[in-house]
């Protein structure tokens, strides 16, 4: 799903929320809590509108890993 999302930049295609918060959850399935959280990273700086659901999706994926200082993290940074 991240590999789709790099060919989608490659080949000019806008991002859009949705596609970008269904590869995080894609991350998660698998048990890939850090490209998810990466894929996140990615969207803010390419200018994707984060929403709850993008930030959700990471939330879950980071949880579903283990990693509860980021899903933390990521709750600290809905906010602002």
């Amino acid at each position: 799903a991240v590999l789709l999302l790099v060919q989608m930049k490659c080949a000019r295609v806008e991002l859009v929320s949705i596609t970008c918060a269904a590869a995080v959850s894609a991350c998660e399935k698998v048990g890939q809590w850090a490209p998810g959280l990466r894929t996140l990273i990615e969207m803010a700086s390419d200018r994707v509108q984060l929403n709850t659901i993008t930030y959700n999706a990471a939330v879950s994926t980071c949880e579903k890993g283990g990693e509860w200082d980021q899903a933390l993290w990521l709750l600290v940074q809905m906010a602002f």
